[in-house]
């Protein structure tokens, strides 16, 4: 699963840096029917994190699945703070995460990493692998002995 990473200031031009990035490495990669999907909710990320965040930038990770045609980006920034999770949506403010949830059906979450900050993450695509499992041969007693 190729791993891509791009680090930016806290800025205002930061949001559209990022989109640009992932767009730019889901396009090269093949992927180009999440990119829509993917460039929203890492732009609602990124915002959130320049926003509502202190410290000096973000890092953005983007991670592949080739063989589920999915994708995971995750932002990092140097706040403990987890994201505020809203009930529903609100018309004056909140609606980033709304939309990340929305567009990403509820695949997304925070990692906490102590005192260094946090890591907010969706993905996009396919949830189940789509090719066929591996084929399992022999008894079940030879599968249950079996150290893979």
């Amino acid at each position: 699963m190729p791993k891509y990473q791009l680090n930016c200031p806290r800025a205002a031009t930061t949001p559209r840096v990022a989109r640009d990035f992932v767009t730019t490495v889901l396009r090269a990669l093949g992927l180009d029917a999440l990119v829509d999907d993917a460039v929203l909710c890492t732009s609602e990320l990124v915002a959130n994190s320049c926003v509502h965040t202190e410290g000096q930038g973000v890092l953005l990770i983007v991670d592949t699945d080739g063989f589920r045609n999915a994708v995971r980006v995750t932002v990092y920034d140097e706040s403990r703070t987890p994201p505020r999770h809203l009930q529903g949506y609100d018309p004056e403010s909140g609606r980033g995460l709304w939309i990340v949830d929305t567009v990403s059906d509820g695949r997304w979450g925070t990692e906490l990493l102590g005192a260094s900050g946090k890591g907010v993450w969706f993905e996009v695509g396919e949830e189940q692998p789509s090719r066929p499992p591996k084929r399992r041969t022999g008894t079940l007693a030879s599968v249950a002995t079996s150290p893979l």
